[in-house]
Formats: C-alpha cells, structure tokens, sequence
C-alpha cells in the first residue's frame, strides 16, 4: 500500500468524521423528537381537553361550594348581643359623677339575644340551598357549552383540511392545463384565448386557495382555544354524524331537561322560597334581654329581663307589599321559565330539521350529482383530446365539479356543526366532571 493512498485515506476518514458525530446525534434525538411532536387530537381526546383545561367549572364549583356555606350559615340564630353601661350616674350636686352615693345609680352588664322564628330560618337556608343548585346547573350548562363548542371547532378544522386538500388538487390539474394550453399554443393547435382562459382559472383557484387557508386558520385558532395548542387532527376519528343520541318522539320532554332549563327551575325555587320567607317575615321575632346592675355598697344589687317586639305597624304599606313583590317575582320566574322551554323546544326541532336536510343532500350530492358532473368533465376532456371541443368547455366542466365538491364539504360541515349543537344539547354523562378545587 502506497503512503500517497494511506495519507488520502486518513484525509477522507478526517473529512467525515463529523458528518458520523451528526448523524450519530440525530439518531439518538429522534426518539426524543417524536416524543415531543404532538400526536395527533382525536375527537374524544379534544373534549377531554377542553373539560379539564377550562376554570369555569372550578369557578362553578366554587359559586356551589359559597351557596352550602352560606345556607349553613344563614339558618343559625343571630349571635347575642353583650351589653353594658352606668345607668342613672348624677351629673350636679355634690354627688356627681360618683358611682356609689346614690341609690339609684348602677352598673349594667346584661345579654341580649333575638329568638328567630324556626320557620325564617329555614326558608333562609332554603333559599341559599335553591343558589346551589342553580350554580350547579350553571356548571351543567358551562359544560355542555364547552364540549359543544370544541366538537363545532374539531369539525370545522376537519372539514376545512378537506376543502383545502379539493383545492389542492385542482391546482394541481390547473397547472398542467395551463402546460398543455401552452405547448398546444405553440404547436399552433390552440387559441391565445384557452391559455388565457387557463391562467385565469389558476388565479382564481388561488385566491380560493387563500380564503380556504384563512378558514383554516381561524378554525385551528378557535380549537387551540379550547384545547390550549395546536395539533393535526386524527381524521379516521371522525365522530358518528347519523346518531344525535336524542329520540326526536320525546324531543320535547328531553328538551324539559335542559341544563339552561334546569337553571331556570332552580330559579323559580328560589323565587318560591323567597315567597315563604316573606310569608314568615310578616310575623316579627322576639328578643329577650336579662341585665344584672350593680350599686353602692350601700344599696342592694338587682336583676332585670325584658322582652323587645318590634310593632308592626303599617303591615299593609310594609310586609305585605314586599309579599306581594316576592309572589310577582315567582310569577315573573314561572313565565320565564315556560316561555323559554316553547323556544327552546323550537330551536331544537329546527336544529333537528336542518340535521336531517343536510343529510339527505348530502346524499343526494354524493349519489346523484357528483357522478354526474364528473362523467360531464369526462366527456368534456375527451371532446377536446378528440378535437371535438374547446380548453374553456374542459375548464368550465371541471370548475363545476369541483364546485360541487367543495359545497358538498361545506355542507357536511353545516349537517356537522348541526349534529355538534344536537349531540351536546346535555352534556356527556362520560366527561369526567370533578376538577380540582
């Protein structure tokens, strides 16, 4: 072996020595990156996110938790009250000012305790315990919100890529068109004009190529939203679109159980309580006071007990009138309450429509329509490979279908976003519910 060889072998070996150490480096950090790159969000993985990452529920969790407290605390008795004081002390004379030269000067040290009716403060408590429940069908109602609001934005996301991949595609057939116009112009077998036409197509796809992209994003915004991040979608995890989970025959009694429903039966329960705390209100509560009073040594001491009673008086223009607020109130809040379950019940059987419109033309575009226009554009290409036709009616044909595609896409995510506010219209029993305090 030559020394010229050995020394040019070394150089090469030196050469790519640190191409080895990189390489060596990559490898060992692929299993980190691919650690690190997010997986792709499934339907299901998307809800749980959102659930666990809001704070409204811990908020509402929070609002039920201060409703107990208090309901506990309003039905106790009010703390008694000390009382001390110099009664009768003379301020001329003499004796002014002495505490132990006239009989009828005292030292006073009593207590006083107000004796609540039993039935105030149970409607008291009564009435924080209806704030509970109505802050904990709040929380219903945040939730069903939130996993409504996700399911609308992972649809979106999906339904938006498709449109993208159709116009993708398009472009693709658009650039070789224009190729083709091109060559077929030089070659003296097309117009000026079909080359124009074919440019002008492909910047029209373009500027729909950007609009799409522009909803994309704003998709993928609205479900980072939720979520906390970006990430690609699972697509094959495409959620049952041909199963609401409501039975339209009963729409009406399951739309009585609505989360925003329940909030205003909740409601209405406290308006009744505060009714019956009116009620109890026009009866006043007693207070009993025992008072010990000390004098000069030369006197006896003394003991005293009173009874207080406040004097209701002007009932009718006081009491009564704040009955007579709190029983409108309860009316008021029985009105609300059925007025909005009549436009709750409409608004979902017009959701229930529009679910089942969007299907039927869905299908009807998939088994009618597109076939049809595809065999159009079939035909069309074929005329003007035959000579038969012109480039516009090729690039006419094939706007229509692909037209056609993307309304299609367009109007599964309509019949989608419909199924999301139908599926969601009460919250998923199988989303975990507790969150930490």
């Amino acid at each position: 072996m030559s020394l010229s060889y050995c020394v040019q072998t070394h150089a090469r070996a030196a050469r790519l020595r640190p191409w080895r150490k990189t390489a060596l480096a990559f490898a060992l950090a692929l299993p980190l990156l691919a650690a690190a790159a997010p997986h792709p969000l499934t339907f299901n993985e998307a809800l749980r996110q959102a659930v666990a990452r809001s704070r409204q529920l811990p908020a509402q969790d929070q609002a039920v938790t201060a409703a107990q407290q208090m309901a506990i605390a309003v039905g106790q008795r009010p703390d008694p009250v000390l009382k001390a004081g110099i009664d009768n002390l003379p301020l001329s004379g003499h004796d002014r000012f002495n505490l132990n030269s006239d009989a009828m000067t005292m030292r006073r040290i009593g207590i006083a305790q107000e004796l609540t009716s039993t039935n105030k403060l149970h409607w008291r408590a009564v009435r924080q315990e209806r704030e509970a429940g109505k802050a904990q069908a709040q929380k219903q109602v945040a939730l069903a919100a939130i996993e409504r609001e996700t399911a609308i934005a992972w649809l979106n996301v999906y339904y938006n890529r498709k449109v993208a991949t159709v116009l993708a595609k398009q472009l693709e057939l658009s650039r070789q068109e224009i190729d083709a116009a091109e060559a077929a112009y030089r070659g003296g077998r097309g117009s000026q004009a079909d080359l124009l036409a074919a440019r002008a197509a492909l910047f029209v796809l373009e500027d729909r190529g950007s609009q799409s992209r522009r909803d994309l994003d704003v998709a993928a915004n609205a479900l980072a939203r939720w979520t906390g991040y970006e990430s690609e979608l699972a697509e094959s995890d495409l959620p049952d679109l041909d199963n609401i989970g409501l039975d339209p025959a009963i729409l009406d009694a399951q739309s009585a159980r609505r989360p925003q429903i329940a909030v205003l039966v909740r409601q209405e329960e406290a308006a009744q309580a505060d009714v019956h705390l009116a009620q109890a209100n026009r009866h006043a509560d007693w207070s009993v006071e025992v008072a010990f009073q000390q004098r000069g040594s030369a006197y006896g001491n003394m003991l005293s007990v009173g009874l207080s009673l406040p004097l209701q008086w002007d009932r009718p223009q006081r009491q009564d009138r704040d009955l007579a607020a709190k029983l409108a109130l309860a009316e008021q809040a029985k009105d609300e309450r059925e007025e909005a379950m009549r436009d709750d019940a409409a608004t979902t059987h017009a959701l229930l429509i529009a679910w089942k419109n969007g299907r039927e033309r869905t299908e009807r575009y998939t088994r009618q329509l597109l076939p049809v226009l595809e065999q159009r554009s079939e035909a069309a290409l074929a005329a003007y490979r035959g000579g038969k036709g012109t480039l516009a009616d090729v690039l006419a044909a094939r706007r229509g279908t692909m037209d056609a595609r993307i309304e299609l896409v367009r109007l599964q995510m309509d019949t989608a976003q419909r199924w999301a506010q139908l599926r969601f219209l009460f919250p998923d029993t199988q989303q975990d519910l507790e969150h930490p305090q």
